[in-house]
């Protein structure tokens, strides 16, 4: 059992949860408390150490989201044979900030830090906790025991089920025109940009965000060309650097722009979709994160206003349903309908036949639908219980709030690097603005918040170990 004799300070400067929190996680990476072991109740912490039940409460929570501990209904608490490896000395120490430099060593200590699982509040996570396991397995149970003829040769540009269940769907929610002919999936994004560059010509100038969404720009990169930054205002890419910059493409997120939260309104939209009609380019339209808005109803897609055929529209289900989903859509203008099947008619389609039948009878019987329905509201409870803890952190500024499953915090007085390398010895690693930027200065001690995989009871206690973490020492 292990021992009530530890001492904590109700004066000291850090919270009395987190020196709870640091005496059991220390005894169990020191061997003081062995695998198997039990804790002690929550009652009786509270009885033998004489503090509050929600102290106890949220160290354990603590404990329990970092594999330190685990809990067993109707027995209690036990420490667990994985314990999470500390921080090197490495990652504790602030660095220096500059576009594109700052964040790339500290998403690559993130990722490798816990090899496929992303952290708390990673960008990249999303709640699977409420997918419809059950659903899901019926019906590709159903698809596989009766369409024996899936295992031939397919559609290179999709299941006809699915690009039908698709056109549907996206004319419903997101106001997009087109017929399933149009429609292409892949397996993912990068797939679909891969085979998209090269429609465009050798000449093709790519201009992107900045700051902006990476894997884009390895696609680019792949395609064996550089983009050209164009930076962002309030209303998202800028208009006049976009004109200036002799592109002929233009890749965009305007329902929420990655990492910047800014939904870009129908004015920027009208004035972006002239450029394209005057320079005879193209719109690369990313619909990203439209499935979840916190306040009013989502703008309508771009690709819907467009009355000249020149947007693509690209989507993927890998944000809304889950990451292991890779498979992606891209909705063609008609222009770009005979070139591809000239580059791609004969190939292979790049998704399995079957899971694209699984999918389009998940979207065509509702079970899409009722899903973004209940995840969207779990997101929504989800973010405004993060908001609300996180307003009692002094100084600190929230942006890109009213959709998505990320937005951004800003504390003056600190740093960037010190606010990750303090949130990192929290245990708690987030990623810096800086990361996103290649040629934009990115405004100062700027994080990037993803809550898609916090799961909402931890919500309060991760904005706690924050405003800890981020305390100002000198007063």
């Amino acid at each position: 059992m292990f021992s009530l004799t530890l001492t904590l300070d109700p004066h000291g400067r850090t919270p009395m949860y987190e020196q709870l929190y640091s005496a059991i996680a220390g005894a169990i990476r020191e061997g003081a408390l062995g695998h198997g072991e039990k804790l002690p109740s929550k009652r009786e912490l509270c009885a033998r150490l004489g503090i509050s039940r929600a102290t106890v409460e949220t160290a354990y929570e603590l404990l329990t989201a970092e594999g330190y501990v685990e809990s067993r209904p109707r027995s209690g608490f036990y420490a667990a044979d994985y314990v999470a490896p500390e921080l090197s000395a490495g990652q504790e120490q602030a660095s220096p900030v500059s576009p594109g430099e700052a964040g790339r060593s500290r998403r690559a200590s993130e990722e490798s830090s816990s090899p496929g699982a992303p952290s708390l509040l990673s960008t990249s996570a999303v709640d699977v906790s409420v997918f419809p396991y059950a659903s899901w397995a019926k019906l590709y149970k159903e698809v596989v025991y009766n369409s024996p003829e899936l295992l031939q040769r397919g559609d290179p540009r999709g299941e006809a089920l699915l690009r039908e269940a698709l056109a549907a769907l996206l004319s419903e929610y997101r106001g997009v025109r087109c017929g399933p002919d149009q429609i292409v999936v892949g397996s993912g994004l990068e797939t679909l940009l891969g085979q998209l560059f090269p429609l465009f010509g050798p000449e093709a100038v790519c201009a992107m965000e900045d700051p902006g969404y990476p894997a884009v720009e390895h696609s680019l990169q792949a395609w064996g060309r550089k983009p050209r930054w164009i930076p962002m205002d309030e209303a998202g890419m800028d208009a006049e650097a976009l004109e200036a910059s002799g592109a002929s493409v233009a890749y965009l997120t305007p329902s929420h722009q990655f990492p910047l939260g800014i939904t870009m309104p129908a004015s920027r939209r009208s004035r972006l979709l002239r450029w394209a009609v005057a320079r005879r380019g193209w719109i690369i339209e990313d619909d990203y994160d439209s499935e979840f808005r916190y306040g009013g109803r989502p703008i309508s897609s771009m690709q819907g206003m467009d009355r000249h055929g020149r947007v693509i529209y690209v989507g993927t289900f890998s944000r809304s349903l889950a990451p292991a989903i890779r498979l992606a859509y891209m909705v063609l203008p008609p222009a770009l309908l005979e070139p591809w099947q000239l580059l791609y008619g004969g190939r292979q389609p790049t998704v399995s036949r079957y899971e694209q039948t699984v999918m389009a009878r998940f979207l065509a019987e509702g079970f899409y639908a009722r899903y973004i329905r209940r995840v969207g509201k779990l997101y929504a409870d989800r973010r405004a219980l993060l908001l609300e803890a996180l307003e009692a952190i002094p100084g600190l500024e929230l942006s890109g709030t009213e959709g998505g499953i990320h937005f951004l915090l800003k504390l003056p007085r600190l740093s960037e690097g010190e606010l990750l390398a303090r949130a990192a010895r929290a245990g708690l690693p987030l990623r810096g603005l800086s990361e996103f930027c290649r040629q934009t200065l990115p405004p100062p001690s700027t994080l990037v918040l993803g809550y898609g995989g916090l799961p909402t009871e931890l919500a309060r206690s991760a904005a706690a170990r924050l405003a800890a973490a981020w305390a100002d020492t000198n007063t």
